[in-house]
């Protein structure tokens, strides 16, 4: 499906900015913004357009912003594997995990899941989700797995579970208007089994290339370790952007 671009433009009818409109924490969101005019104050024309918008764009941008007022949500790197100039090995898609793992299906209630990715994303991990754990649930995770949040969740996703057929970890891949997007990787920490979201990122890989998927696309935040797992696995870096929230409009006079 064809991404379809929003462009906004000035008082003399030239383009000033162009972005994907999405929703974000209940916000119109700017997402993916290019300003197409250097000559424009962008972030006073945003200020101006988009007030109480959330806007992901470029770093420099956001921080011009965040000055005047905006607050950060996200500050992130999008990485991409091209799957058909640089194809996984063979035997990816198939290798075994390690023993006492079983691979399965993304297809379980998010509250088998949920432990698991609620215990990878803790209070002190740069991407966890605040709030109460059956808000979480019902507001990020049940969405994400229905589709209702990046798109729908492609068969090539995985669960890793454990003897007692607990979900141990897990990479949730999904189709975003057209884009075969990481939307998480997770591993249950308390329950071992270091490397794990990489050993599934590899089978999922493996499995996507199989089905002819042309590439792989994830976001990772700065901070997050995991960078350099997907780096290692030839992600290469596409873009960095700043994510934050524009200041309301303030009421004149």
């Amino acid at each position: 499906m064809a991404e379809d671009w929003v462009v906004r433009r000035g008082a003399d009818g030239e383009p000033v900015l162009r972005y994907l409109l999405d929703e974000r924490e209940g916000r119109p969101w700017a997402d993916l913004l290019e300003v197409l005019d250097e000559s424009v104050d962008a972030a006073a024309f945003i200020r101006a357009e988009l007030p109480g918008w959330v806007v992901s764009g470029p770093p420099g941008l956001g921080r011009e912003l965040v000055a005047q007022g905006a607050r950060v949500l996200r500050h992130a790197h999008t990485f991409a594997r091209d799957l058909r100039a640089d194809p996984p090995p063979a035997d990816w898609a198939a290798a075994p995990l390690r023993e006492g793992l079983r691979a399965v299906p993304c297809d379980r209630a998010p509250e088998e899941l949920y432990e698991a990715w609620r215990q990878a994303f803790a209070p002190d991990h740069v991407d966890h989700y605040p709030g109460e754990d059956a808000q979480v649930l019902a507001e990020r995770l049940a969405p994400l797995l229905a589709g209702e949040v990046i798109g729908p969740v492609l068969p090539s996703s995985l669960l890793a579970v454990d003897a007692q057929d607990r979900v141990v970890a897990g990479v949730i891949l999904t189709d975003r208007d057209g884009r075969p997007w990481v939307a998480d990787v997770f591993r249950h920490p308390e329950r071992g089994y270091r490397g794990l979201g990489a050993d599934l990122l590899r089978r999922t890989i493996g499995d996507a290339a199989e089905r002819g998927l042309a590439d792989v696309t994830l976001v990772v935040s700065e901070g997050n370790p995991a960078r350099r797992v997907y780096e290692a696995l030839d992600f290469v870096l596409q873009e960095t952007s700043l994510t934050v929230v524009v200041p309301d409009a303030v009421a004149a006079g």
